[in-house]
């Protein structure tokens, strides 16, 4: 008789008083999912095994079935959007989400979630409102701009701003500025989607206000500058400052507008860290319509911020892809938060978790590496465990060549040829990613670094440390089960 008639149904398995609990738990329907994938995957395993053996193998006992099902059901009971903990060395890392919220900015979103808000009511006149309104008077007085707008991320501002500005027209720009971020966005085609025709003028190292002069014309739509957040030209160099940029654009009659990217909105170099333009520093200059991200240095949600002189907003606000690219009821509700931080608190240093990362001293970090390091270093007989100095990077496109020194703890394998080591450091690393809530860690010269400087609440620190004997079962079960490297 075929083994597999064997295994028993789905009903015996669900009367399994282990898996009457689950349904409790976790509900009937995906409890059936779970028995019926692990039933699946056990007549897989009994139909494999049969072709290659004399006899064929013996079926799991149930009790066995039902711990199989047990671990299918975790898996699928877990959420697509996990937690991890950051220890990469990139502060604001686009893959893992960029800028954690402040605690006001995630109370707001709670508040915001669960009642009906004021979104576009005025509550003043009873009538129909704007949802700009809810942001728009903090952004102008953090940056001294006349008016402003929101919408989904940085890209979409651009892409908005020079279709309502400048499409059928030309927009020019040094050749230097043509930045690529991430995911191929390209500054031309984003100018070729906006519908305006691009003017790159200078070098790719030097452009002078006379390339500017020289390229305006009746076809001139506005005069753009992209900073150029994720890469840096050194050496014999040569770029317009804004305020010669704003007065040739203002000569003939067009705007300036200015891409900031990542955009701050604290003073940096008051913090101790290096200088980043400030998009009241561009009004000042006198730059028509200005740019940046909320999430990243901003360490606010995922917006698109615009600010400028008010007729211009006005005309970027009555343009269709502003209704297309604008943002929620969440979203603007985190983005009030973070920006009354920054207008309210003595020390958003202190409140807003980005720059609390970016500011904390090589000093912490390491007091923070000494408390893990002794008990990391019991948990493994064949990895070594120590506390290096290492530099963090900003990252998203912020400070490209700025580092800030950090310290790490670097799991290194000990035993065995090159290649068995580099086995050891893969099954960690692995083990390491599966943890209940992952740690995600870098791979250099031979050794897995994991950067402290973005666990610095003492609550992520002890969350972090108890998953520690997590960790060395899950390897443990990848060095006895996958001897050639993990699964």
């Amino acid at each position: 008789m075929d083994v597999r008639r064997s295994l028993p149904a789905v009903d015996t398995l669900l009367a399994h008083p282990t898996l009457q609990q689950a349904q409790q738990r976790h509900g009937g329907r995906l409890v059936r999912q779970a028995i019926r994938l692990t039933l699946e995957s056990e007549r897989s395993r009994l139909a494999g095994s049969s072709e290659l053996a004399e006899h064929q193998p013996a079926a799991l006992s149930l009790d066995t079935l039902t711990a199989r099902v047990i671990e299918r059901l975790e898996q699928l009971a877990l959420p697509n959007s996990r937690s991890v903990f950051n220890l990469t060395g990139t502060v604001i890392h686009t893959n893992l989400g960029r800028s954690p919220l402040a605690e006001s900015a995630i109370e707001a979103m709670v508040q915001a979630a669960r009642h009906p808000m004021a979104l576009e009511y005025d509550l003043e006149n009873g009538g129909r409102g704007d949802r700009d309104r809810l942001v728009e008077p903090l952004l102008c007085e953090l940056t001294g701009a006349e008016a402003a707008t929101v919408v989904n991320n940085n890209a979409g501002a651009v892409l908005l701003a020079l279709s309502a500005l400048a499409s059928g027209r030309e927009a020019v720009i040094s050749r230097g500025e043509l930045i690529e971020i991430g995911g191929a966005f390209r500054m031309p085609d984003i100018m070729v989607a906006a519908g305006c025709r691009l003017h790159e003028v200078g070098a790719t190292n030097r452009t002078h206000a006379k390339d500017f002069q020289a390229a305006m014309g009746d076809s001139t739509g506005l005069i753009v500058k992209a900073h150029t957040s994720n890469y840096a030209i050194t050496g014999f160099t040569k770029s317009v400052p804004e305020r010669e940029l704003a007065s040739i654009a203002h000569a003939h009659g067009v705007p300036f507008m200015v891409d900031l990217g990542s955009g701050a909105l604290a003073d940096f170099s008051a913090l101790g860290l290096p200088h980043e333009e400030q998009p009241r520093e561009a009004i000042a200059a006198g730059a028509d319509v200005v740019t940046f991200s909320g999430d990243k240095l901003l360490g606010g949600p995922q917006a698109g911020i615009i600010v400028g002189r008010r007729e211009l907003i006005d005309t970027i606000k009555r343009h269709p892809l502003k209704r297309v690219l604008r943002l929620d009821k969440l979203t603007l509700a985190a983005l009030e938060a973070t920006l009354r931080l920054y207008r309210d608190s003595d020390a958003p240093q202190r409140d807003i978790p980005t720059l609390a990362m970016l500011t904390r001293t090589d000093v912490d970090i390491a007091a923070t590496g000494e408390r893990l390091r002794s008990s990391a270093q019991a948990l493994l007989d064949d990895i070594d465990v120590s506390l290096a100095p290492c530099v963090s990077q900003l990252g998203s496109g912020s400070l490209p060549i700025d580092r800030l020194p950090s310290y790490a703890l670097v799991w290194r394998p000990l035993n065995g040829d090159r290649r068995a080591r580099e086995r050891c450091l893969k099954r960690i690393e692995t083990a390491f990613r599966q943890l209940p809530r992952p740690v995600i860690g870098r791979l250099n010269e031979g050794a897995l670094y994991l950067d402290l400087r973005c666990l610095y609440r003492p609550e992520d620190v002890e969350a972090f440390a108890s998953q520690f004997s997590i960790l060395k079962q899950r390897y443990e079960s990848h060095h006895d089960l996958h001897q050639e490297g993990p699964p």
